[in-house]
């Protein structure tokens, strides 16, 4: 059964509870390996709203990457998601992070998430849950990730 790495995000509204319903609406589409704690973070190419608030879970599930994608839309559109404003505040963003060593890139779907390796507000949640797991395209770990953002901030 494929195991995703999924990052949840809120910055609108009651931010916990959007995230809440995240984890119950993915968790019926397989099984919560973890979850990570929430972290408050500032908001990054969001150029408007609030301090965000950040979690990852681990799903063990028999959807493909596809499936899982138009699923985590559904999810998203359940708290009134709006796309017009590319990155603007949201009350609720799901992305697929990695899913087992998977590489697709497509209009539509990107994994591992093109991103993740340069955001700590994808890297800290999920390394508080999967500090191992191997991102395929870069052969580090998210915890060696985590461990590149800290030295360019400290060197």
């Amino acid at each position: 059964m494929p195991r995703a790495c999924i990052g949840l995000g809120s910055n609108l509204g009651s931010r916990r509870e959007h995230l809440e319903f995240a984890l119950r609406e993915l968790s019926m589409y397989g099984t919560v390996v973890a979850r990570s704690p929430l972290i408050e973070t500032d908001p990054v190419d969001c150029p408007e709203g609030g301090r965000f608030l950040n979690a990852c879970m681990v799903l063990d599930t028999a959807l493909n990457a596809r499936r899982l994608l138009a699923v985590a839309i559904e999810v998203e559109d359940a708290r009134g998601r709006e796309r017009s404003v590319r990155n603007g505040p949201r009350p609720l963003d799901i992305d697929l992070l990695l899913i087992d060593d998977l590489t697709i890139e497509s209009e539509s779907l990107t994994i591992p998430h093109p991103r993740m390796h340069e955001r700590r507000f994808v890297l800290e949640p999920l390394a508080a849950i999967a500090p191992g797991r191997v991102h395929p395209g870069l052969s580090l770990t998210v915890r060696q990730m985590l461990g590149r953002l800290d030295s360019r901030q400290t060197g």
